[in-house]
């Protein structure tokens, strides 16, 4: 399935975006992941039309037809960059309120509007928790298992790791779903459809900016700097949350965000859910859709 892609400048990007079901029913924002994109909402997006949603699916910064306005603006992947370019679509959509759900970076997106503009947000279903970084702790090390789970982290922080990406995307990105997904069974034709997505001219750009900035290895948008110092305090989210997490996550296992209760002030559950790895919405639609729509309907 794959919807006409729309267009709206909000801000600093030329948004490309899906959308379906009524336009009068709750909003409700699915926000990809790195290395994925919309196409991993394909099975999520009919239950929520049925259920009366109105549903919008952007195309993340360096994604897809997703485009800088301004040749000048940083072509950043920083999390104050994700969270403020949801916000800013929400303003450019006129949609007031929202329920969100996301993932890996769409997840982080988030999970910021939630933390830090409560009053745009219903509810949010979040796969690993709570996505918000903590940069001033980035440096320090972590259990040996992690560490090698990051490696993909460590690459982009090299000159190699960045030519290796330019020259290689679709063979990266195809070997990071197999490990992070190790029990999904994708085909050629699954991957090719999303892989067009990194054809972005920016998605190498925003990628290393993002994973050097993440360890305080790369300055941020100036632009920015204000939402960044408000991330730091790791602000606590009070709207009511659904945490998913795959048991099969290759990259961040389940006891990563066992205590991760501690930063939500709402009402609050994490749901493991068998043989899923990081792609839980493509993995699991039926679970990931069912979430969004138990928060659409206490919500109504």
């Amino acid at each position: 399935m794959t919807n006409a892609v729309k267009r709206v400048d909000a801000a600093s990007l030329d948004v490309a975006y899906e959308e379906s079901g009524a336009p009068g029913g709750m909003p409700v924002f699915l926000l990809h992941g790195w290395p994925y994109d919309p196409r991993c909402f394909d099975e999520v997006v009919p239950p929520l039309v049925s259920a009366g949603c109105r549903v919008i699916v952007p195309y993340l910064r360096g994604f897809g037809a997703t485009r800088f306005l301004a040749a000048e603006t940083p072509r950043s992947g920083q999390q104050a960059a994700l969270g403020n370019d949801l916000r800013e679509l929400m303003d450019a959509l006129s949609v007031e309120r929202a329920v969100l759900a996301g993932y890996d970076w769409g997840g982080r997106a988030a999970c910021i509007v939630a933390a830090l503009w409560p009053e745009r947000v219903h509810g949010l279903v979040t796969v690993n928790a709570y996505n918000i970084q903590d940069i001033a702790a980035a440096v320090k090390p972590v259990a040996p298992a992690q560490e090698h789970r990051f490696w993909y982290q460590y690459y982009f922080h090299t000159e190699r790791g960045r030519a290796g990406l330019q020259q290689n995307r679709r063979a990266l990105a195809r070997y990071i779903w197999k490990i992070w997904s190790p029990n999904w069974a994708f085909d050629d034709a699954t991957f090719e459809a999303s892989a067009a997505s990194f054809d972005n001219p920016d998605f190498v750009e925003v990628t290393i900016q993002s994973y050097r900035h993440r360890f305080g290895y790369a300055p941020g948008d100036p632009a920015l700097q204000a939402i960044e110092r408000q991330l730091a305090s790791r602000p606590k989210i009070a709207v009511p949350t659904i945490a998913l997490h795959g048991e099969a996550d290759g990259v961040q296992p389940p006891e990563t965000t066992e205590k991760h209760a501690a930063f939500f002030t709402g009402p609050y559950r994490r749901e493991l859910v068998p043989k899923v790895g990081h792609n839980l919405p493509q993995e699991a639609p039926r679970v990931f859709a069912a979430a969004i729509v138990e928060l659409v309907r206490s919500a109504q």
